[in-house]
């Protein structure tokens, strides 16, 4: 190898700040060097980059390896501890161009981790190209003010801070101009953003000057959004607006309200199940995605069900389901904890039916004409999301970077397999 590789793992914030990363390492002429940018969300997330880690050196004998992301935040000295491992730096000093000028001229510390919570800003760091120009992803927010009694990530981000609108609002507008077509905003907590921006804008209020100032960007997404902090602008853009694609990945982590207390969420069910089926009535085509959690302690079988109903309760598609897994130096670690045996086969069971929502969905959008934008070219086969984030591959002559309507023949492997319309 010669030019800087960096791998991934995690949220689409993290995407992001990897493609900041490769730039930032390129520009200061690093060679050989692997940097992994990790993951604190599980303990078996960092396990995996760990195992990367190793691999990498395996791989890369002479190179240097750096590790960052949001386990190396938390938990520097682990890291550190890895022979495997050259330099650990902390998720501010990972997006700074004096740290790779500093590898670059031999003068960076072995660790370079400061204390997240004591930063009170989010930079903006523009990105003017990705890998496909495709979908691209704009930051809005870093960190989160709210203490899930599970979430190790406030020590890996820190408190919430917001990009300034116009920052955003300029990103945007760079990256529609350049060819992109669809953008995704990212963050930790993003319907957070604006409370700590002067006059308090609300996310809502940021999504509307988007579409207002990038007329020409046809395809507007959110990342994961908390419901019960969605404001009325934001509301209102959701159900009303078709450049807003229709797809919403919620936080919602567990359908039953004991569990949701103990985990120190601000929402109940009956919040989720109302916020679903308001946006339904006004916008029908709209899927719903959701981060949900299996087997959190002191969860019995009867709180388990709940959340296997919610699934149906707020006729969620895509499910992103975790096992719990108890990080050090949170309130839940310290709970009664579910044996991980129970823990894994209700993780198993809530995937299950994850994938049989997903296959009702896709079956019954056969026939239908779709409008995809196509993100990748493999062996002549293309393949995208339609707006309601459906997979699907393509057969026909279409460009990476087209928005293509499509009618869907036929589902194979969780995917629609499409022809051009």
């Amino acid at each position: 190898m010669s030019a800087p590789q960096v791998i991934t793992f995690g949220c689409r914030l993290n995407a992001f700040e990897s493609a900041l990363i490769e730039r930032e390492a390129a520009g200061a002429g690093l060679a050989d060097t692997v940097v992994v940018n990790t993951c604190a969300v599980t303990a078996e997330a960092a396990r995996q980059a760990r195992q990367a880690i190793r691999k990498a050196r395996r791989d890369n004998p002479q190179a240097r390896i750096i590790v960052t992301g949001c386990a190396a935040q938390a938990e520097p000295d682990m890291f550190a501890r890895m022979p495997e491992v050259d330099h650990v730096i902390g998720n501010t000093e990972k997006l700074e161009a004096k740290t790779y000028g500093d590898f670059g001229a031999g003068m960076a510390e072995r660790v370079r981790v400061n204390d997240i919570l004591s930063v009170k800003e989010t930079a903006n760091h523009l990105l003017t190209g990705f890998g496909e120009r495709a979908r691209a992803f704009v930051q809005v927010q870093n960190g989160c003010d709210h203490r899930c009694t599970f979430c190790i990530i406030p020590f890996g981000r820190g408190n919430s801070r917001s990009v300034p609108m116009g920052d955003v609002i300029r990103q945007v507008q760079t990256l529609a101009a350049g060819g992109y077509r669809e953008i995704v905003l990212s963050g930790v907590d993003i319907t957070s953003y604006g409370s700590d921006l002067p006059g308090k804008p609300t996310l809502g209020a940021l999504v509307r000057k988007i579409l207002d100032h990038a007329p020409d960007l046809p395809r507007l997404r959110l990342s994961s959004v908390d419901s019960i902090e969605i404001d009325d602008a934001l509301l209102d853009v959701i159900c009303n607006e078709p450049r807003l694609m229709p797809h919403l990945h919620l936080s919602l982590q567990s359908g039953d309200d004991v569990i949701l207390k103990r985990m120190k969420r601000r929402h109940s069910r009956d919040d989720a199940v109302r916020f679903v089926e308001t946006v339904k009535r006004a916008r029908p085509e709209v899927l719903f995605g959701a981060d949900l959690i299996a087997g959190f302690p002191t969860e019995t079988e009867e709180m388990f069900k709940n959340t296997l109903k919610l699934v149906d309760d707020c006729d969620l598609t895509f499910l992103h389901v975790f096992p719990y897994s108890e990080r050090k130096g949170t309130p839940a670690a310290r709970m009664p904890q579910v044996k991980k045996a129970i823990r894994k086969e209700r993780a198993a069971r809530l995937r299950a039916l994850g994938e049989k929502k997903l296959q009702v969905v896709l079956a019954q959008t056969i026939g239908q004409t779709l409008s995809v934008l196509v993100e990748k070219i493999d062996d002549g086969r293309a393949f995208g999301h339609s707006g309601e984030f459906l997979p699907v591959n393509i057969d026909g002559a279409v460009d990476a970077g087209e928005i293509v309507s499509v009618i869907a023949l036929d589902v194979a492997e969780q995917r629609l397999h499409a022809g051009i319309a």
